[in-house]
């Protein structure tokens, strides 16, 4: 599809999407391309070559693509952390701010095992409040987070400060300035 050289020429922006002034990046253009999608890939798990993940946690929804992929790629289980009333099972919940108002994000309550190390990803980095969410819910089943891989960061947003002060270790590929 494209000659491009970096996950960023993959990735498109929709403006004021999905409200008036917000520029929104959009990734699925990165999904359709397999050159994108495969250098992607590779560059979220680079930084994680040789540690020890025995689970890889996407939140809702596209870190359900970017999980699977790369749960697939290390030969690991996949685990999805959904918005509310989405799991079938047993669940524990974890409420989270929005910019407007309040989401609570819910795991499988059997979904990981104490002592278990987990990646978690998804595919934009803003406020940090559903990964800081996400990380509380594997917490409390007793996993440890040994990191957080986005595709894109949105520094001026403070996602990646929240995590850092969390002493969560943050890999993005790519940034906007702006939100």
């Amino acid at each position: 599809m494209i000659a491009s050289s970096s996950v960023k020429d993959y990735i498109r922006t929709i403006v004021d999407f999905p409200h008036e002034g917000i520029m929104f990046r959009d990734v699925t253009t990165l999904f359709a391309d397999p050159r994108g999608f495969r250098m992607a890939i590779d560059q979220l798990l680079n930084p994680y070559a040789g540690a020890q993940i025995d689970k890889v946690v996407g939140l809702e929804a596209r870190g359900f693509i970017l999980g699977g992929a790369i749960a697939h790629q290390l030969s690991k289980g996949f685990v999805p952390i959904r918005k509310k009333g989405k799991l079938p099972a047993a669940t524990i919940a974890e409420e989270y701010k929005l910019e407007y108002g309040e989401a609570v994000v819910e795991i499988h309550d059997d979904a990981l095992a104490p002592g278990e190390k987990v990646l978690i990803v998804d595919d934009l980095l803003a406020t940090g409040g559903t990964c800081e969410a996400g990380i509380k819910l594997c917490e409390r089943l007793g996993a440890e987070v040994i990191g957080c891989a986005f595709i894109v960061d949105l520094p001026e947003l403070g996602g990646r400060k929240r995590l850092e002060e969390m002493g969560m270790d943050v890999h993005t590929l790519c940034e906007y300035a702006g939100t």
